[in-house]
């Protein structure tokens, strides 16, 4: 396949998988360093992430598909109570959600009794058929827009149908929790990657798995974004104490990632106000835009990325 095919087929897809299977080939070194880094509490490796633990009864799952493997793609984790254990995200394909389950019977001694999932985009839900056995028929959690937005876009069928269209729904009024017994988790309705994300948090430790509301030392992806509730999410979502923030994509984030994040934002949401009020079109105002160097690296695979994240601001400057 020719480079323009790539990139035809990139921006034509609305899917983190297909954006990220060929970001990484422009992925710089220090990003590859950061997302791949050892470390002594990744507990498990496989070819497309690593199962990390990051607090008692708590771990993430990041991945990495440096190699090519979509087994995943999207992070993820684990979050076990005495009495029960969640499953973050579907991931990219049912063999991992099923993988994820196997480790949390390792881990915690259950397979998972609850899944959420953040969003709607594929390599967060594609994969939700895995949780699901003869014997194992996990609590999932979505919310209604999500559930709706799963079977219009991504059109499951068989077990995978009939498991989010039993989801539980998620209320996008107001926060809500699951009690796993000596852990609380609050599911927290937000929106701007998509109209209908949440993020899932703990407060002690501090704690957020934040879905692709934060990506950590790469570019976003703005296809189904709403710049303004983007920015306003990931605003709330930022707390004062030291705190992990677990990315949708990219290595664990910490208050300094999460910082040059809303930062790098920032450069953007200016970036569009002057091209528009300048009457460039959003193809110019990407082809014309870089981030500034004080930011540090971040991975893109071309700069139609950019035209993309125009045109999401465009369309709200214009209505």
């Amino acid at each position: 396949m020719t480079s323009i095919n790539r990139r035809e087929f990139i921006e034509k897809s609305g899917s983190c998988a297909a954006y990220l299977a060929f970001a990484v080939s422009a992925m710089p070194d220090g990003v590859r360093r950061a997302w791949a880094r050892s470390s002594s509490a990744i507990v498990r490796r496989e070819p497309w992430g690593n199962l990390e633990k990051v607090s008692d009864g708590v771990w993430a799952m990041i991945s990495t598909p440096l190699n090519g493997d979509s087994t995943t793609v999207s992070n993820g984790g684990i979050i076990a109570g005495r009495n029960a254990v969640l499953a973050i995200e579907g991931f990219n394909k049912p063999a991992g959600a099923s993988w994820l389950s196997g480790q949390c019977r390792e881990l915690t001694g259950r397979w998972p009794t609850h899944v959420a999932l953040t969003h709607f985009h594929s390599d967060h839900a594609n994969g939700l058929s895995g949780y699901v056995s003869d014997t194992e028929h996990p609590i999932v959690h979505a919310t209604p827009r999500t559930r709706e937005l799963v079977v219009e876009k991504n059109k499951p069928a068989g077990v995978a149908l009939t498991t989010i269209n039993k989801a539980v729904a998620i209320d996008m009024t107001k926060p809500s929790t699951i009690d796993l017994g000596g852990k609380v988790v609050r599911i927290v309705p937000r929106n701007g990657h998509t109209d209908s994300d949440v993020s899932l948090e703990l407060d002690d430790p501090s704690i957020v798995f934040c879905g692709d509301l934060f990506w950590n030392a790469m570019f976003p992806n703005f296809v189904d974004a709403i710049p303004t509730k983007l920015n306003a999410s990931v605003q709330a979502m930022k707390r004062s104490k030291d705190t992990l923030y677990v990315p949708g994509h990219g290595p664990l984030g910490h208050p300094t990632e999460y910082d040059r994040y809303i930062a790098m934002l920032g450069e953007v949401e200016s970036a569009a106000k002057k091209a528009h009020a300048a009457g460039k079109t959003p193809a110019e105002a990407g082809a014309n835009f870089t981030l500034p160097s004080s930011l540090g690296e971040w991975a893109l695979f071309n700069k139609g990325f950019y035209q993309r994240a125009f045109e999401a601001w465009y369309k709200e400057l214009k209505a």
